[in-house]
């Protein structure tokens, strides 16, 4: 019970250090002259992704890599099953509103070379290098519409659109707000991955299992709140954005550089399944995207359920 707490707590400190660290990073950017265009796509996207950035590390250090590997493709599986279903029990997401093509291509390309690179047996530097780069290309693509688009609408970034934003904050707030996440991080992270550990050993399971299940739900939580709010919103594009762009960075940020940290070993439950799952789960938006589907109730129930079963084959083998 001790160690469920305590990777509970770890859980809880992971998700306000990450909160605190983007608040703190982005406010001083913007403080400092740093353009809300380069902020939004940068300091946010990889803020967001500290928690798993952390847990990653952390496991490849302990010798965990079941962990490390499994926090990123269970988190991508359930940011498409259970982000996008849960969400739509709730309110229908007008996705058919969303122009989301090019990203989604982009994450599907990701998700090929991730698979692609697993078959190698190990994610070491070169495949580490392999991502890094893929992911400076996506960004600078990304950086590039973006660009565009506000040549083209003057406000389409805007500071307000940021979320974390307070002009009037003063400098010692975003200075704690920064301490608070440079230490809360690693703390939350050793004491999730150290206490998960333990609750794998007590029942049995492999650290693959804890890392697609307990860890990979865990650090799936920011990515549900968000995207609720945005469905009760009836902001799809922010909801399916979110997503999209979670599993990119997921796959190609995280993975990347944690291997560069030490050699991440695929355990060959992987390749059977794990990784097949998470790309047919990405397939699934293909109506979505390219048809114009809304993500209705019943499109809720769908994707809700098939989680579900993901979850029992995965803990039942």
């Amino acid at each position: 019970m001790t160690a469920w707490l305590l990777s509970g707590l770890g859980l809880l400190i992971l998700l306000l250090a990450g909160d605190a660290l983007v608040k703190g990073a982005v406010n001083l950017s913007l403080r400092i002259g740093i353009p809300a265009l380069i902020v939004s796509l940068t300091i946010v996207a990889f803020g967001t992704s500290a928690p798993e950035l952390l847990i990653s590390i952390k496991a490849v250090l302990d010798d965990v890599p079941g962990i490390a590997l499994g926090n990123v493709v269970g988190s991508n599986t359930a940011n498409i099953l259970l982000v996008l279903g849960i969400p739509a029990l709730l309110a229908t997401m007008h996705t058919s509103e969303c122009n989301t093509r090019k990203s989604f291509n982009h994450m599907i390309a990701a998700t090929i070379l991730f698979i692609a690179l697993a078959y190698r047996g190990v994610f070491d530097w070169v495949a580490s290098i392999a991502l890094l780069v893929a992911l400076a290309a996506m960004l600078y693509d990304a950086a590039r519409d973006a660009r565009a688009h506000q040549k083209a609408d003057a406000a389409a970034v805007d500071e307000g659109d940021l979320e974390g934003v307070d002009p009037d904050m003063p400098g010692w707030r975003i200075g704690l707000f920064l301490l608070l996440g440079l230490i809360g991080l690693p703390l939350g992270a050793s004491l999730l991955v150290d206490n998960a550990t333990i609750i794998a050993k007590e029942f049995g399971v492999s650290d693959t299992v804890i890392g697609l299940t307990l860890v990979a739900i865990g650090t799936s939580l920011p990515e549900l709140a968000t995207t609720v709010m945005a469905a009760l919103r009836r902001q799809a594009d922010v909801a399916l954005g979110n997503v999209i762009g979670s599993n990119m960075f997921n796959l190609l940020a995280i993975i990347g550089i944690a291997g560069l940290v030490g050699p991440i070993q695929v355990d060959p439950a992987f390749l059977r399944f794990d990784l097949w799952v998470m790309l047919g789960a990405s397939l699934l938006l293909i109506p979505v995207v390219y048809l114009g589907q809304n993500i209705t109730r019943l499109w809720g129930i769908v994707l809700s359920v098939l989680y579900a079963v993901y979850l029992i084959v995965v803990l039942a083998f």
